[in-house]
């Protein structure tokens, strides 16, 4: 015996042997569960054929007639490559329960006998038509573990160990399907429903309007049996709504009942206090307001909009058919505020607007109406009242939503609705003072509302939403128009437009907000136009219209016009309007014909302020010095920037030129016609000493420019 062997490797060979039969007969077991399956995934298959698989080095052939000891033969592709063959494990031959067969596996298509090959179990195997893959491991790795190149995967095939791989899902082909059809609105569920519901609403609240009205009109009944009538036949509908809700499938016809008997409850009310004057108007309201808010209530509680809805909507619509008194107005308040209190806890955006838009449109029909009809003091006070009630109830309803959803644009909104009486108010009041105090104190307040977030502190605590702002700054201006245009005459007019346009533009340059800017810019183009109603370029050619009308109002208003000018130029760089080359040049030409206009206007009504016989003509010849200044100033500013073969250079020499042109003209045809001696002379000696100053620098800087082409 060699001992040089080392005991050791001889047992380490023997376990790894039996290890690998086991293995094999893993697999032959396996390979029965394909052949059985395959051939139930083809039931015409006859079963009686065999073929020999190739099974390239790794499962026997399983005849009786073979030797189990000897070596495995080595079949297709790797007996054609000369691979020896290998030997039998030396611990003995496979039992023959382990299973080994020759199952041939015909394909449909190929002839009866044939069948196909496989590639080694380590490599992979071809996977018969829409089936899956799997791993087989290699020889030596444990069972159930991956690697790369692994073998397809065939359905019901067991991993060794026990492990079942997932099977691969069958092929599908795309679906496509059409868009789907909408059922008629008809047929939708619900629909008949709510339709049929806020119809049966409306037309039982129609008829306690009847009960109340026609039937005193008509004589029928007597009072209190048409008051207790309404009262007992609304109470009613409101028990059994509610009873209906807790039922199933009752809330539509739950709701619907609730908010008719709530609102002709709160007709009743109204009918007592104006119609039969039961109540006195202030018992009447509180009345009023106990019911509106306990149906308020109930929507809450039931989560339900549409009751609130409803209830809001059949009291407003129907009570001017009660009444028409003023007294209406203070009922419409009322639902107003009673629903004011839901948007701390319910997202009901629709709440907004029916709780707002009756009150504001009575109030805005009572105040054109008393404008019209000269009403008397309480009642002016009385809708003035109103006015203000509803302007505070939609800025506490937005202020409120706001501070919780920062998103609710239809708070907002509704409070621009509500601002709407508020801005018609100084109608209801004559003279020029109370007016324009009324308008201040709207514009001071809803300007200070706009102002808020800029505040830090202030800011952080009302936490008011831009949208909000947005409304009550537009609603400000509006107020802050009404005031200036009831202040002032409309000789100062423009200036003081032209005050607020600047201060608008200030802030909007300090704060960097484009919507202060376009507030700014608004007025400064009512201000223009107010402007040019006053000096026209007809009254200042024309020397009777500018002695008429031209004065030190219209100078005043031509110097607040340079002023806007000024602080829009720094207001736009500040927002980033000028940083484009082009949109800097567009701007600046629109500035300078504005102030050349602007001068000329000053020059002129300062020349007829004096008084002088002459001061007409002065100014234009002042007016025609500065425009041959401005022109020379845009020359020699294209000038200078020509080198950098800048846009802003070429439209400056371009403007310089057209400038130049328009004062030679008036010079020429208006001057030289016009204008007195002295001052004929002098406009013309300053005009000519800069065309030679401007000549000189142009053919100096043309020449320069010439050499350097040359010398390069």
């Amino acid at each position: 015996m060699n001992t040089a062997i080392d005991p050791r490797l001889i047992a380490r060979l023997s376990t790894e042997f039996t290890s690998l039969g086991e293995q094999l007969n893993v697999l032959g077991r396996d390979l029965r569960t394909l052949h059985t399956q395959v051939l139930g995934e083809f039931p015409g298959t006859a079963t009686g054929t065999t073929e020999k698989i190739d099974v390239q080095g790794a499962i026997p052939q399983d005849d009786p007639q073979s030797d189990p000891a000897a070596p495995i033969a080595m079949t297709g592709a790797v007996a054609e490559q000369g691979i020896p063959p290998w030997p039998a494990p030396a611990h003995g031959p496979v039992p023959p329960s382990s299973g080994w067969s020759r199952p041939s596996v015909p394909v449909p298509g190929m002839a009866d006998g044939q069948g196909t090959s496989y590639p080694p179990v380590a490599g992979p195997v071809p996977s018969m038509p829409g089936r899956g893959q799997a791993t087989v491991p290699p020889m030596g790795m444990p069972a159930g573990q991956k690697y790369p190149g692994s073998a397809p995967a065939w359905p019901g095939w067991t991993a060794p160990g026990g492990q079942q791989p997932m099977p691969s899902l069958p092929q599908q082909r795309r679906v496509v399907t059409g868009r789907p059809v909408r059922a008629p609105w008809w047929q939708r569920e619900g629909v008949i429903s709510r339709v049929l519901a806020v119809a049966g609403v409306a037309v039982t609240l129609i008829g306690v309007v009847m009960l109340l009205v026609l039937a005193a009109q008509a004589g029928f009944f007597g009072p209190v049996p048409r008051v207790v009538a309404g009262a007992v036949f609304s109470g009613a509908l409101v028990a059994v709504g509610a009873r209906v809700f807790a039922k199933a499938g009752g809330r539509v016809g739950g709701i619907a009942l609730a908010a008719t008997g709530i609102a002709g409850g709160y007709l009743d009310v109204v009918a007592m206090t104006t119609l039969y004057k039961w109540l006195d108007p202030v018992v009447g309201y509180v009345v009023a307001f106990g019911i509106a808010a306990g149906g308020v209530a109930l929507a809450m509680r039931w989560r339900s909009q549409g009751l609130a809805v409803l209830v809001l909507v059949g009291a407003a619509l129907l009570a001017p058919f009660v009444t028409t008194e003023l007294a209406l107005l203070g009922f419409l308040i009322v639902l107003q505020i009673a629903a004011l209190p839901v948007h701390l806890v319910r997202d009901w955006p629709w709440l907004h607007v029916v709780r707002t838009l009756p009150a504001v449109l009575t109030t805005l029909v009572a105040v054109v109406g008393i404008a019209l009809d000269s009403g008397t003091r309480a009642e002016r006070f009385e809708v003035f009242a109103a006015v203000i009630v509803i302007a505070v109830a939609g800025l506490a309803g937005a202020v409120l939503s706001g501070r919780l959803r920062a998103n609710d644009v239809t708070a907002s909104l509704s409070f621009g609705a509500a601002t709407v009486p508020m801005l018609a108010a100084p109608l209801l009041f004559s003279g020029r003072v109370a007016p324009t105090v009324v308008s201040g104190v709207f514009a001071a307040v809803l300007l200070l509302v706009a102002v808020v977030p800029w505040l830090p502190k202030l800011g952080a605590a009302a936490r008011i939403p831009g949208h909000l702002v947005v409304v009550s700054a537009l609603a400000g201006a509006v107020a802050l128009f009404e005031a200036c245009v009831g202040a002032v005459e409309v000789q100062t007019l423009p200036s003081a437009l032209f005050v607020v346009a600047a201060g608008f533009l200030a802030v909007a340059g300090q704060q960097r907000s484009r919507f202060a800017a376009a507030l700014g810019a608004a007025f400064g183009g009512l201000g223009a136009l107010s402007f040019l109603f006053r000096a026209d370029p007809g009254t200042l050619a024309a020397q009777p219209e500018a002695e008429a009308h031209l004065g030190i109002s219209t100078a005043l208003s031509a110097v607040f016009l340079l002023a806007v000018l000024v602080v829009a130029a720094w207001t736009a760089r500040r927002l980033g309007l000028l940083d484009r080359e082009s949109d800097a040049t567009v701007l600046s030409v629109f500035a300078g014909i504005g102030g050349l206009y602007a001068v000329t206007a000053l020059t002129v009504s300062l020349g007829v302020a004096t008084g002088s016989r002459d001061g007409f003509l002065a100014g234009h010849g002042i007016a025609t010095v500065v425009w041959m200044v401005a022109a020379t100033a845009a020359l020699l500013f294209g000038l200078r920037r020509l080198a950098r073969r800048s846009q802003q250079a070429k439209v400056a020499l371009v403007a310089g030129l057209i400038l130049t042109g328009a004062a030679l003209a008036k010079l020429f045809l208006f001057d030289l016609a016009t204008l007195s001696g002295l001052l004929r002379a002098g406009a013309f000696l300053v005009v000519g000493v800069l065309l030679l100053v401007v000549g000189t620098r142009y053919a100096r800087v043309f020449a320069e420019m010439d050499s350097r082409t040359r010398s390069a």
